[in-house]
């Protein structure tokens, strides 16, 4: 009897397509015998929001609770997730549902033992991957420091700021100003903040 397979993609950004990975797999699916009955999708969804945030995961998840397939199909483990936890969390929800796990690009098939064993060796590695660029770019914004650079939006010039604080001293509203001088609400905040509370009697 033909297994019956359940294609799930995902894709970062709304610009990307789908369309390219349901291909593929569904070409792959038909060269094992497997009978496509389902197609699962998050696009414009990270991989790295959990299962509550990506509801063609979700929906995958519990149809595979309810036995309508054999095996989850996926162009590569980063499709599925970045977080160790969730990777594993995952798959052994499908192992729970005895639904197995393709993965195309690590060539993972969890109907083996050694399936089994490289999705966890894998997984750790994208987990570890991961980690890494977040020590990099946490190393790159300290030396930006240490160098004295900048880090976020510029602050404004003193003429500009002394021209909002003039304004917000005679009583106008913040948005009112950040429309008049042509910045944000968030910089006409920060100064009001900065003034505290002032007396009407100082507006000039």
């Amino acid at each position: 009897m033909a297994k019956r397979a359940a294609i799930y993609v995902r894709v970062s950004t709304d610009k990307q397509t789908v369309e390219n990975q349901i291909r593929e797999l569904r070409q792959i699916a038909e060269r094992r015998g497997w009978e496509v009955v389902g197609e699962y999708r998050d696009a414009g969804i990270s991989g790295a929001k959990g299962r509550d945030n990506r509801p063609g995961l979700d929906q995958m998840l519990k149809d595979a609770s309810k036995g309508r397939f054999d095996v989850v199909m996926a162009w590569a483990i980063d499709r599925l997730g970045r977080s160790l936890i969730d990777l594993l969390g995952t798959i052994q929800t499908l192992e729970g549902c005895r639904v197995d796990l393709y993965l195309d690009q690590q060539s993972i098939d969890t109907t083996t033992p050694a399936g089994k064993l490289m999705f966890q060796v894998t997984g750790a590695f994208a987990e570890f991957e991961r980690s890494m660029i977040r020590q990099r770019i946490n190393a790159g914004l300290k030396r930006a420091v240490e160098q004295g650079k900048q880090l976020g939006r510029p602050k404004i010039g003193p003429a500009l700021e002394k021209r909002i604080q003039t304004q917000l001293r005679a009583g106008k509203g913040i948005l009112k100003v950040a429309r008049e001088v042509g910045v944000g609400t968030g910089t006409v905040q920060r100064i009001a903040r900065e003034l505290g509370p002032f007396d009407a009697a100082a507006a000039a």
